[in-house]
């Protein structure tokens, strides 16, 4: 899904591992996306990437209007890194956990 949203096929490939400590994965209102919310003692999993401007602006535009790329620290197999986490404003976040099985029935 990276490569066809980003129209850049080397981004998944490129991805490094990455935890973001303090926050938890939830459901975002009324979809069956996720979003994150500040959460202590928790953490989530992903990856970093470094697109291009092209694939930045072809994932802004698949984000749509409601998420924010939200500054933050993530660790890394290199140790902690500065980020940008796409991230809905927190009224339209649910304290529901967000599953992926969540997004199979989008």
């Amino acid at each position: 899904m990276l490569a066809r949203e980003s129209g850049d096929s080397r981004l998944p490939r490129a991805m490094v591992p990455a935890v973001l400590p303090g926050f938890a994965r939830v459901r975002f209102r009324g979809t069956l996306y996720p979003t994150l919310i500040p959460r202590r003692g928790r953490w989530v999993p992903g990856a970093l990437i470094r697109p291009n401007p092209a694939a930045m602006a072809a994932l802004r535009r698949y984000e749509g209007p409601c998420y924010r790329l939200m500054p933050l620290r993530v660790l890394s197999p290199r140790g902690p890194v500065a980020a940008r986490a796409w991230v809905t404003p927190r009224q339209m976040a649910l304290a529901e956990p967000w599953k992926p099985s969540h997004a199979s029935h989008a």
